[in-house]
């Protein structure tokens, strides 16, 4: 399994959590030194607390599962 299909899966897990409070995030990109690049949508995408749920969140959890993520960072 790549990088990017181990990111893309652990998203998917989460993801039901963003839904239950009306959001969502998209995969958009990884780059090569571990950064991932997600769009967060819905009610999370006008959220003030986004950046929190972003970094405290799903960066974290990222992280814990997959070390070689280095950061999660919000795209526009």
């Amino acid at each position: 399994m790549t990088l990017e299909e181990k990111v893309k899966q652990a998203l998917d897990t989460m993801r039901p959590q963003l839904q239950a409070d009306g959001g969502d995030l998209e995969f958009v990109s990884l780059d090569q030194d571990g950064k991932v690049f997600v769009k967060l949508t819905g009610a999370c995408g006008g959220c003030p607390m986004a950046t929190m749920t972003l970094k405290q969140g799903v960066e974290r959890y990222l992280k814990d599962t997959i070390p070689e993520v280095t950061e999660v960072v919000q795209a526009f």
